[in-house]
Order: structure tokens, then C-alpha cells, then sequence
């Protein structure tokens, strides 16, 4: 290589070195970033729940979800769901996404590096080809890499990244979210499942009872001390109760498959021991301060990093109003022959500032801005609506648990009443000093009393799944 070609290098170098100096010195000092700082909208919380009896500092939903459901084949059921649940699986991909947008972001601090190549040959070319004498055969040989960087003096870039971060972080607290709802699911058509097997149980008792009463009547019946209207009545109460048994068992497929999907497996049934629903509810649930819950619930947690984003895009917004700098630069070899194209003389290098902003754009940036102002008004009225919600059902799960529990107690004495004015109603009839019509009413009375204690016991259990839904626990464990 010629010594000119050196010397020519060697300035070129020192060029690019001095420019990468004076933008590191100019980035130090742009440390300004236009546009609002993030701060939290104020949220008037209560001191505590509504209904809540005892005010305390721990919380139901401290507790890991296997140590609030106890049932081991609801436990293994939850594992099977947050591993192949379709809705976790998403959310898991939106993160990803989010991740690489943010990475996209970022690479915006950094200079732009290309590359560009070409070689050429005419004769009579222009209009962006290379120009040479009519008559006379050219050519063209050219090769460099070329740099452009933006000087982010309105920290637009650094908005930018603020906002892709806070999306990044609501999409975590976006799949915590589904963690928490595929869990509560989970758990709710489990023991809806419980609790039509045991409305089956039932029906099937009813039937039995009712053909009992058949074959008493039908036997006094044959002994001339009964007439046809007592079996009848039997009979098509028997029936009745009979009919109900292919609907229950119906319900049973439906949330079994129900529950299929959830785990992310095609519709089967569900294997489960004998589960009890009435020994599901835990004894104490304390909900905690309700403070507490706007950095548990992950959907408020989500509400608040979009309501971040969306103020830093009021920043980049505002960042468009001014003027942007971009350094520019080019190094290479250029030459019209190919012959000449590795010599000294080729070299090529430059490098300039460029300063561009708006001037008249017909109100569009300005629209921008306002635009970008109204958008994270919404997205604040969008959290301080999610905290709302927050305490609403933390408060109706709470007061739901406490008049179901009055609610099943009084059932649970009903239930207990009538069994025993049953058989005392058969112990007349047999005796002879009651009607047909005492033991058929009992059993009539019976019967739906008991499928409503098992009613009620499913929505005190559906309510405590609610309440730690809505205190956001079960997604960090």
C-alpha cells in the first residue's frame, strides 16, 4: 500500500475518533428529557374491607395455592394447567415479544452501520448510473461502510425505551394475571364437579328412596290395606327423581372436558378420588390491608406499567416538536477502474452533522402530541378503575363467604330436621297411624333441601377461591 494511502487512512481514522469524542461529549451533556416524569395517580384506599371483622396484616393470599385447596388431586390438576394451559402458553409468548421490541428499542442508542457495494460499466449512462462521455465506455467501482447516529438531545430515544419497558413489565404482570385466573378455574370447575357428583349422589338416594316407598305400597297394596293412588304416586315420583340422573351426568362430561382444556389436553375424563366438598373451606381468611393489594393483584400491577408507557409516549410525542441531530459517516474506496481500486488514491471518507426539525406540518405533530396526552389520561382512569374493581371483589368474595357459612349452617339443620321427620313419617305409615301422603311430602321436602346444601356449600367454597383470586394470590408460587 502507498505511503499516500496510509497518511490517507491514518486521517481518516483520527477523524472518525475525534467525532466519536465529541458525541460522547454531547450525549453527557443532553441529559434533558422532554415530556412529563412517571408519577403514581393517588388512590384513596380504605382503612380496611368492607365486612371484614378483624383487620390484620397478613393475608389469605400469602398462602402458596397447595396449602389453601388441600386436595391432592385439585393440586396435581393446578400443575398439569400452569404447565400446558394454552392461556399461560400465550401470555409466555407475548413476553417474548415484548422482550424483542424492547431490544429493537434499545438498539436505537447506538449507530447505525451499513454497508454498501457496487461495480458498473456503460457507455452513454447517467440519471443515477455513473456519468461518462458520449462515445466513451466507463465504469464504476465503489465500496464502503457508512454510519449514521442520533443525538438524543430530547431523550426521544430514552422515552421511547421507557415505554417499551413499562409494555415489557406489563406483560409479565399480564401472564401473572392468567397464572392467578387459570389457578381460580381450575379450582371452581373442580368443585362444581364435586358438587354435581354429590347432587347425583343425591338423586340417585331419591330414587331409591321413592322405590322404596313403591315397594311398601305395593305391598300393602297386595294386602287390600292400600289403594292404586299411593303406588301411583310413588311410581312417578320414583321416575321423576329418575330422570334427573342423565342431565347430572351430562353436567359431569361438560366440566370434565371443561376442565380438559384448561390442563391443555383433548376432552377425557377426569380421574379423582372421593373428594368431600363440604371439607374444602380453610378455617380463617384473612384478607389483609387493603394497601397491600395494589402491589399483589397483578392486573393492577399491569394497569399501572401501561399507564407508564403511555406517559412516555407523551415524551417522544413531545421530543418530535424539536429539531433532531444525526452524525453521519463514510468510509471506503471508490475508483472508475478496477485496476485502480486498491490504490492510495481510491480512498474515501467523510463525515458530517445533520440538523432537521419541523416547520409546518399542518397541526400533525401537535395532534400527535395531544393525542399522546389523551391516551395516558385514559390508561390513568383505566388504573385507578382497576383499583376500584380490586376492592370490590375482595369485598364481595368476603362478604359472600360469611352469609354462605350463616346460609349453610341453617341448611345443614333443615337437612337434618327432615331426614328425621322422614323416618319418623315411615315409622307411622307402617304402623298405620299416618297417610302415604306424610312420607311422600317428607321425602318431597327432603330431597331438594339437600341438593341445596350442597348448593350452598359450593358458593361459600367458590367465594374463598374468589377472594384469593381477588387478594392476587397463588401466581408467585
Amino acid at each position: 500500500m502507498t505511503p499516500i494511502s496510509l497518511l490517507a487512512r491514518k486521517i481518516a481514522g483520527e477523524t472518525m475518533r475525534n467525532a466519536l469524542a465529541s458525541f460522547c461529549l454531547m450525549l453527557f451533556v443532553a441529559g434533558c428529557a422532554v415530556g412529563p416524569g412517571y408519577q403514581r395517580p393517588s388512590i384513596t384506599a380504605p382503612h380496611g374491607f368492607r365486612n371484614e371483622s378483624v383487620i390484620t396484616t397478613n393475608s389469605f393470599a400469602d398462602l402458596p395455592w397447595w396449602e389453601v385447596f388441600h386436595d391432592e388431586t385439585l393440586q396435581g390438576l393446578i400443575r398439569i394447567a400452569l404447565t400446558n394451559n394454552y392461556d399461560v402458553r400465550i401470555a409466555v409468548s407475548r413476553i417474548e415479544q415484548a422482550r424483542a421490541i424492547t431490544r429493537e428499542t434499545r438498539g436505537q442508542f447506538f449507530p447505525q452501520l451499513n454497508f454498501a457495494a457496487v461495480a458498473g460499466k456503460g457507455k452513454n449512462v447517467g440519471a443515477g448510473n455513473t456519468p461518462s462521455p458520449t462515445g466513451i465506455t466507463g465504469g464504476a467501482f465503489a465500496a464502503d461502510i457508512n454510519a449514521s447516529w442520533e443525538i438524543d438531545l430530547w431523550g426521544r430515544i430514552r422515552r421511547l425505551n421507557e415505554s417499551a419497558r413499562a409494555q415489557l413489565f406489563a406483560s409479565e404482570e399480564a401472564r401473572r394475571d392468567v397464572l392467578t385466573s387459570v389457578i381460580a378455574q381450575v379450582a371452581q370447575e373442580y368443585f362444581q364437579l364435586l358438587a354435581v357428583e354429590d347432587e347425583l349422589e343425591i338423586a340417585r338416594k331419591s330414587t331409591n328412596s321413592f322405590g322404596q316407598s313403591l315397594k311398601v305400597f305395593s305391598q300393602r297394596l297386595e294386602g287390600g290395606v292400600a289403594s292404586k293412588l299411593e303406588t301411583s304416586s310413588a311410581e312417578a315420583l320414583m321416575h321423576s327423581a329418575a330422570a334427573t340422573i342423565p342431565e347430572l351426568g351430562r353436567q359431569i362430561s361438560l366440566i370434565e372436558d371443561q376442565i380438559s382444556v384448561l390442563l391443555g389436553q383433548n376432552p377425557s375424563p377426569i380421574l379423582h378420588s372421593n373428594s368431600v366438598l363440604g371439607t374444602q373451606v380453610p378455617p380463617e381468611i384473612p384478607a389483609g390491608l387493603p394497601s397491600a393489594l395494589l402491589e399483589r393483584r397483578a392486573d393492577v400491577r399491569q394497569a399501572e406499567q401501561q399507564l407508564r408507557s403511555a406517559n412516555a409516549q407523551v415524551g417522544v410525542a413531545k421530543a418530535e416538536l424539536f429539531p433532531q441531530l444525526n452524525l453521519t459517516g463514510l468510509l471506503g474506496q471508490v475508483s472508475p477502474e478496477l485496476s485502480a481500486f486498491t490504490s492510495g488514491g481510491a480512498t474515501a471518507w467523510g463525515i458530517a452533522a445533520g440538523l432537521t426539525g419541523p416547520i409546518f406540518h399542518g397541526g400533525q405533530l401537535r395532534a400527535q402530541y395531544q393525542q399522546a396526552e389523551a391516551a395516558r389520561e385514559q390508561f390513568a382512569l383505566q388504573y385507578r378503575y382497576a383499583v376500584l374493581r380490586a376492592f370490590q371483589e375482595v369485598s364481595d368474595a368476603l362478604i359472600s363467604y360469611e352469609r354462605l357459612a350463616d346460609e349453610q349452617a341453617e341448611q345443614a339443620q333443615a337437612v337434618n330436621a327432615y331426614r328425621v321427620a322422614l323416618e319418623m313419617a315411615m315409622k307411622r305409615y307402617q304402623s298405620g297411624n299416618a297417610s302415604y301422603y306424610e312420607v311422600l311430602q317428607e321425602q318431597q321436602l327432603l330431597f331438594p333441601t339437600e341438593n341445596a346444601l350442597v348448593q350452598t356449600r359450593l358458593n361459600q367454597i367458590l367465594a374463598v377461591v374468589q377472594l384469593y383470586r381477588a387478594l392476587g394470590g397463588g401466581w408467585n408460587n
